[in-house]
């Protein structure tokens, strides 16, 4: 399968070109099996990008009114927003995985700080005052009401590398385990500050877990019928976990080995091998961190000699421009909330009215409001500094991913 092969697919399977467009924000989180949710904002011009009729108010009423997308800490330890029925495969596989790493390191910096003697001890306790101070709030908590309402977990720890961590590591770690969840968002769309609920009170019944083999191999599924053809050094980066792991989910579903240009060999589902219609002409300007520029480990086929200009050095994407399947620049925002495209390599003239075209869709959509981010490539960096000085919009705080 040719790299030329792997750009269609994106264009049609990631809703990015015209003819494949999403019709709600729900539709657009299937298609990408779950959307990045580390900055908040990420999430609404995700999906934006994949749907252009698509509001904030569309997205609100599904994470909020629906809660048929619901956020969940999962793979790399990273904040997502997944179809709500893909979470009973994601609780015991990708996030239990990354609970088991966070109780190991918390309990661990407990004991060094002189906190307590016991740490797993320490953090049962502290989980258990929690889940108790909210079982009488269905509407939710926020974190400083809940420091105030279990002092155990208004503390400060510091870790062997001088980190210090607070109340949120603990309410993180419930919400890794499905204990908690981030429900209703008090701030803007562009913010995060959530009221931690219960996740029995938030979506009511929960769905039973899967076995944690089963949980890895629908998410190979799922990523498979995204993402495919992606080799086993992808799949492995972005669920976090292990080859093993991979090898076992393919194994299960009958993947089908590809041949990909440059010699990797890349995995199929088996119903999956005909080749797709092209997607015609196409331009998308996706936000920071977005699931497109994410999903794979091995990016060339899209990126090309862009890597270091897209990303920072975590590993995390700053804004992209894409043209026909191919990563040609980033976007920015000038003092006024116009959003400006900052090329990385020429581009023909019929490219440009399209990324030009794309422009002035967003910039209308944002209605001159400022996108914060905590992130910023080198590409953006430039851009921005060509521009001339603007105002800090500021930034919002949230879960930062671990995607390096």
């Amino acid at each position: 399968m040719s790299d030329d092969e792997r750009r269609a697919r994106l264009a049609a399977r990631h809703a990015l070109a015209p003819a494949f467009r999403a019709g709600s924000a729900e539709d657009a989180a299937r298609a990408m099996t779950a959307l990045h949710a580390t900055e908040p904002a990420t999430v609404y011009l995700s999906c934006r990008a994949r749907g252009t009729a698509i509001t904030t108010a569309d997205v609100d009423r599904a994470l909020y009114d629906d809660r048929s997308l619901v956020k969940q800490l999962a793979m790399r330890r990273t904040l997502f927003v997944f179809p709500r029925d893909l979470l009973p495969a994601v609780w015991p596989s990708a996030s239990a995985r990354v609970a088991a790493t966070e109780r190991s390191r918390m309990t661990r910096d407990v004991v060094a700080s002189g906190l307590a003697a016991d740490g797993h001890d320490w953090l049962d306790r502290a989980r258990a005052e929690v889940l108790a101070a909210l079982a009488d709030a269905p509407e939710g908590r926020p974190a400083q009401e809940l420091r105030r309402a279990v002092p155990a977990i208004d503390v400060k720890v510091t870790t062997s590398a001088g980190e210090i961590w607070s109340a949120h590591r603990v309410l993180t770690h419930l919400g890794v385990t499905a204990d908690i969840v981030r429900g209703t968002n008090t701030a803007g769309w562009h913010a995060s500050r959530p009221r931690w609920t219960l996740m029995r009170h938030w979506l009511g019944e929960v769905p039973a877990h899967r076995s944690a083999a089963q949980g890895y191999r629908e998410l190979v599924r799922r990523w498979l019928a995204s993402f495919g053809p992606g080799t086993e050094e992808d799949l492995t980066w972005w669920l976090g976990s292990t080859k093993a792991v991979v090898r076992a989910a393919l194994a299960e579903l009958a993947a089908v080995p590809v041949s990909l240009d440059h010699g990797a060999t890349g995995w199929l589902l088996p119903d999956d091998l005909a080749p797709l219609p092209g997607p015609g002409p196409w331009a998308a300007l996706l936000p920071v961190l977005d699931p497109t520029v994410m999903g794979w480990q091995a990016r060339d086929f899209y990126l090309g000699a862009h890597r270091d200009h897209i990303f920072d050095r975590r590993g995390n994407a700053g804004t992209t421009a894409w043209l026909d399947g191919r990563v040609v620049g980033c976007w920015v925002q000038d003092a006024a909330g116009a959003v400006r495209v900052r090329l990385l390599q020429d581009v023909p003239a019929a490219g440009r009215r399209l990324l030009d075209e794309e422009a002035e869709r967003l910039t209308a959509w944002l209605g001159g409001f400022r996108v914060p981010s905590l992130y910023s490539s080198p590409a953006m960096r430039s851009a921005l500094a060509a521009l001339g000085p603007a105002p800090d919009p500021g930034a919002s705080a949230g879960d930062r991913g671990r995607d390096a």
